[in-house]
C-alpha cells in the first residue's frame, strides 16, 4: 500500500512538472524536449529530487514512447512515396556512416580501447536518436518540409543497419564467434526486407483490419498491433522503431487521420517518459569528470551530423536553409547510443560515463540547434511556401 501511494505521488508530481515545462516551451516556442531530458536529470538517481518509485514505470513507458513516436511519424506517409525516398538516399546513408562514425572511432583509438570498445564507440556517435527527431519534427511542425523525406530516409536506413551492427557487436562482446554473428545478421536483414516487402504488398489489407468506425477499436487495433510488431521486431535484433514506422506506413487516408488524432494524447504522455527516460539514467555526479571529453565528442559529432543532412537535403533539390535544418535535425543522440554501450560489455566501462554525458549534451543541444537554424539564413517571412522566395 505505501509503494502504492509512493508511485501515485510521484507520477503525479512528474506529471504536473512536465506540464509547466510543456507549457513554458510553447510559451517561447521551442520544443520542451530538452526541458524534460534536465527535468529528467534532476530526479533521478544523484539529483536533487529522486523518484525511485515511479522509475520503473517511467522506463516501461519509455519503451512505448518511442514505438508511439515512429508509428505516429510513419502515419504522414505511404510505402511507395518512402521507398523511392529510401532509394535515392543510399549515398546519404554511406556519407552518414563514414562521417559520425569517424569521431568515435578515432576517440577510441586514441584513449587505447581494444577494437570491441573501437567499434561499440564509432556505433555510439554515429546513431541519431529517432524518438527525439520524431517528435521534434512534430513539435516545429516540419513534417510537411521539404527535406524532411531526406532527414526520414536517413533515420530509416540508420535503423535498418542496426540489423546489421547490434547483432555483431552483441556476439562479439559476449565472446561469440563471427559464424553466430553471421547467422544474427541474416535472420534480422532477412525479417526487415520481409517486413518492408510485406508493408507495401498487402497494406491494404492490413489498413482493412485496422480500420474501424469506432474511435476506441480503432486505437486499441492500432496500437495492439503496432505494440506487438514492434516486439517480433524487437526479437529478431531489429529496432522496434523500424517496426512501428513499418506499421503507420501501412494506414493511409482517412484511416490515418483518425489514427492520429486517438494515437496524440497517448503518444504526447509516453513521448514525455522517454525523454524523461534518459535524463534519469544519469547521474550528475557521472558526469562533471568525462564533461571535457563528452564536449569535444559532441561537437564534433553536431558537425558531423549537419554535413550528413546538409548533402541528403541536396539531394532531394533543398535550398541552403532546408539544408540546415535538415543538419540539425539530425543531430539529436539517444536511445541507441545507450544501447550500444550496454551491449559493449567490459569495454563500456571505461566509455560508458563519456557516451552517456554525450547523448545528453546532443539530446539537449539538438532540439535548441532545430528551433534557431531557421533565422541563421534570415529570408522574408513568405519564403517558407513553396514557390515564395528561395526554392526549399
Amino acid at each position: 500500500m505505501h509503494t502504492s501511494v509512493a508511485l501515485l505521488l510521484e507520477l503525479g508530481i512528474i506529471l504536473v512538472v512536465l506540464s509547466g515545462l510543456g507549457a513554458f516551451a510553447r510559451r517561447w516556442s521551442f520544443s520542451p524536449i530538452p526541458l524534460y531530458l534536465i527535468a529528467g536529470l534532476a530526479l533521478g538517481q544523484g539529483g536533487i529530487a529522486p523518484v525511485p518509485a515511479a522509475g520503473e514505470f517511467v522506463q516501461a513507458g519509455a519503451s512505448i514512447g518511442v514505438v508511439l513516436l515512429l508509428l505516429t511519424l510513419g502515419l504522414e506517409f505511404n510505402t511507395a512515396e518512402f521507398r523511392h525516398s529510401l532509394g535515392r538516399h543510399v549515398p546519404s546513408a554511406v556519407l552518414d556512416l563514414v562521417l559520425n562514425a569517424a569521431p568515435g572511432a578515432i576517440a577510441g583509438w586514441l584513449l587505447g580501447l581494444s577494437w570491441l570498445g573501437v567499434l561499440a564507440l564509432a556505433g555510439a556517435t554515429w546513431i541519431s536518436s529517432s524518438g527525439i527527431i520524431a517528435r521534434l519534427l512534430d513539435d516545429l511542425r516540419r513534417l510537411g518540409n521539404r527535406e524532411t523525406p531526406a532527414v526520414l530516409s536517413v533515420l530509416v536506413l540508420e535503423d535498418f543497419a542496426m540489423a546489421v551492427y547490434l547483432p555483431v557487436l552483441a556476439v562479439l562482446a559476449s565472446g561469440g564467434t563471427w559464424w553466430r554473428a553471421a547467422a544474427g545478421v541474416t535472420v534480422a536483414v532477412g525479417c526487415v526486407a520481409a517486413a518492408f516487402a510485406a508493408s507495401h504488398r498487402w497494406s491494404h489489407h492490413v489498413n482493412r483490419w485496422l480500420s474501424h468506425p469506432d474511435s476506441e477499436q480503432l486505437m486499441l487495433r492500432v496500437l495492439g498491433t503496432t505494440l506487438v510488431v514492434a516486439a517480433l521486431a524487437e526479437l529478431v535484433d531489429v529496432s522496434a522503431a523500424v517496426g512501428a514506422f513499418l506499421v503507420g506506413l501501412t494506414l493511409t487516408g482517412n484511416a490515418a487521420e483518425r489514427a492520429r488524432a486517438v494515437l496524440a494524447p497517448l503518444r504526447d504522455l509516453f513521448a514525455a517518459a522517454f525523454f524523461l527516460a534518459i535524463g534519469l539514467a544519469v547521474s550528475p555526479a557521472d558526469l562533471l569528470p568525462v564533461l571535457p571529453a563528452a564536449l569535444a565528442l559532441a561537437v564534433a559529432g553536431a558537425a558531423t551530423k549537419i554535413g550528413t543532412g546538409w548533402y541528403a537535403a541536396g539531394r532531394d533539390g533543398v535550398a541552403r536553409r532546408g539544408r540546415l535544418r535538415a543538419g540539425t535535425a539530425l543531430v539529436a543522440r539517444g536511445e541507441f547510443s545507450i544501447v550500444i554501450i550496454s551491449l559493449a560489455g567490459t569495454a563500456s566501462a571505461a566509455i560508458g560515463p563519456v557516451i552517456t554525458a554525450y547523448v545528453l549534451i546532443l539530446a539537449t543541444a539538438g532540439p535548441l540547434l532545430t528551433r534557431w537554424s531557421s533565422d541563421w539564413f534570415r529570408r522574408p517571412v513568405n519564403d517558407e511556401r513553396p514557390g515564395a522566395g528561395e526554392p526549399r
